[in-house]
């Protein structure tokens, strides 16, 4: 069974289940031989070049893994009759912790402590603080509670918002009515044809003063520009780990921006990411080889 994997150290964890013929496939070096014959594929984190086109040479694809949660690169270009799963939970843990610090360096206001430790300057001031504060999560699924739950013990209350509404659980639609209550909203949703663009300048004009945005989803999903105004402005604060456009590059007024962390989308890459993915694939693999049922199987937008 031919199968490419991103790295050397996925291809190790398989090495030993029968018939897998694995070939190492990053992106950056030349694409192996055979890629008709290719029956599972698990490609790399970052995207290999014309994913479309690659796709519609796989004849013989009938599984795609991806390492991520977001399958946005990959669905809308499956070869009919493949199966396109995702690593839903492998970096709840890491894109969590994320989160709770990101949120906790901007209101404590970590960035400017670190510029005046740098300038050597005593800046003592009040900060904002997280306790007693309410905590809007937007895409409630798995790390919206493995937020939820390093969020216990901060004394937030937590309010969740999912596509459809459950016990416990907001639907989408009552965000308007949700965003001018919250103190901090976190992103967490996927990268679907509904949520691009979602938070346009009527969602950031909903939000409180002196509230924050985090953003651990997909930067598509913020309106760039109107972000910025709120930022320049002074009314918002933000914390992303993905911008559009990604990779930000020099010079983009984000750098910029007053009140706003930046990290290179890093939320996720984690040691814990890397143990917890190389189970997954050896899981599913076991699973595949064995005609049992896959588990993160996508059918719909995600």
């Amino acid at each position: 069974m031919k199968t490419w994997v991103p790295s050397v150290s996925v291809a190790d964890v398989l090495s030993d289940l029968p018939g897998v013929e694995c070939a190492v496939y990053d992106g950056t070096s030349a694409m192996p031989d055979g890629v008709g014959d290719v029956e599972v594929w698990i490609p790399p984190l970052i995207p290999v070049p014309d994913v479309p086109g690659t796709l519609a040479r796989m004849g013989s694809l009938k599984l795609l893994q991806t390492v991520t949660a977001g399958v946005e690169a990959y669905r809308p270009h499956m070869p009919s009759g493949a199966v396109l799963c995702n690593a839903r939970g492998v970096h709840d843990a890491g894109t969590a912790e994320w989160a709770v610090g990101a949120m906790l360096a901007v209101v404590r206001e970590f960035p400017g402590f670190v510029d005046a430790q740098r300038r050597g300057e005593w800046t003592y001031h009040h900060t904002g603080v997280l306790a007693d504060s309410r905590v809007l999560i937007v895409g409630y699924g798995s790390i919206g509670a493995a937020l939820e739950r390093r969020l216990d013990g901060f004394e937030v209350e937590v309010v969740r918002v999912a596509r459809s509404a459950r016990d416990g659980v907001h639907a989408m639609d009552e965000l308007p009515a949700l965003l001018p209550e919250a103190d901090v909203v976190v992103l967490l949703v996927p990268a679907t044809a509904a949520t691009a663009g979602m938070v346009d300048a009527a969602f950031l004009s909903r939000m409180k003063d002196g509230a924050v945005l985090v953003n651990a989803a997909r930067g598509g999903i913020v309106d760039t520009d109107a972000l910025l105004a709120e930022l320049k402005n002074g009314r918002l604060r933000a914390a992303l780990d993905v911008t559009a456009p990604e990779p930000l590059p020099e010079g983009h007024p984000l750098w910029g921006a007053p009140g706003l962390l930046i990290t290179p989308h890093v939320a996720g890459s984690t040691p814990a990411s890397v143990r917890r993915t190389l189970r997954l694939m050896r899981a599913q693999l076991q699973r595949y080889l064995a005609g049992e049922s896959l588990v993160n199987v996508i059918t719909d937008a995600y």
